[in-house]
């Protein structure tokens, strides 16, 4: 009689737990469902023809001014890019991890869109004393760069880590025990014509703000992104 009364007591146990916890476990994989589904449109284009502004305090968040050298030592500034789309991004020559990635994926927006005149790269070097405009010149050749927009550029490192870290942050630094002796991310920024920082946003209207250099999808993603800027009036 006892053993009759456990069960009874067990089969309550197992009622009241799917009265309670069924529903919520259910509701909670269908939230995560919608969670990936959304994360997954950031890459569809129909929502995401009208690109988002970076904003700081309010603000939307332009290139700061600069000054630098490119591969045919010619100087370059931020002024040279106004009234361009472009495509701007942090590495080095000798980097033996994700610049190779990075400037493969670059080419492939170089042979898309390098015909037109206001289409622009700029590859902002992190190891400048190295990376002389020789240097960078014959990187250029290496890569098979088509555009003569696509601008790799050097200069005080003082200077290019600050652009890096504090103007778009974007973290570059010197470690020694890293390959190649630097860190940094393989991002790439996308500038409009006006020179301010733009992206697609997400199903909750935040900017994505920066594409990863090193993945296809988000390569393809920006490629999309940067026709949508052209194509603005």
């Amino acid at each position: 009689m006892k053993k009759n009364y456990s069960y009874i007591g067990i089969a309550l146990v197992i009622l009241v737990f799917g009265i309670i916890f069924i529903p919520k476990i259910v509701d909670r994989v269908q939230q995560e469902s919608v969670v990936e589904k959304d994360r997954m449109n950031i890459e569809g284009t129909e929502r995401n023809t009208k690109l988002a502004y970076l904003k700081i305090n309010g603000e939307a968040k332009s290139v700061p001014d600069f000054v630098f050298t490119n591969q045919d030592n010619l100087e370059i500034t931020n002024e040279d890019f106004k009234g361009k789309v472009t495509v701007m991004e942090f590495f080095f020559t000798s980097c033996p991890t994700i610049c190779p990635v990075m400037n493969s994926n670059m080419r492939t927006l170089d042979a898309e869109f390098h015909k037109r005149e206001d289409f622009a790269i700029a590859s902002f070097s992190i190891d400048p004393e190295v990376d002389t405009p020789k240097v960078l010149k014959e990187y250029a050749e290496r890569y098979g760069v088509q555009s003569l927009n696509w601008h790799f550029l050097t200069g005080d490192i003082e200077e290019i880590h600050k652009l890096s870290n504090t103007g778009f942050n974007i973290f570059t630094g010197i470690n020694p025990d890293v390959a190649g002796g630097f860190e940094h991310q393989g991002y790439f920024a996308l500038i409009d014509k006006n020179g301010f920082i733009r992206s697609r946003k997400d199903s909750q209207g935040n900017p994505k703000i920066y594409y990863q250099g090193t993945d296809e999808a988000e390569v393809k993603m920006l490629q999309q992104d940067i026709q949508n800027l052209l194509d603005e009036e």
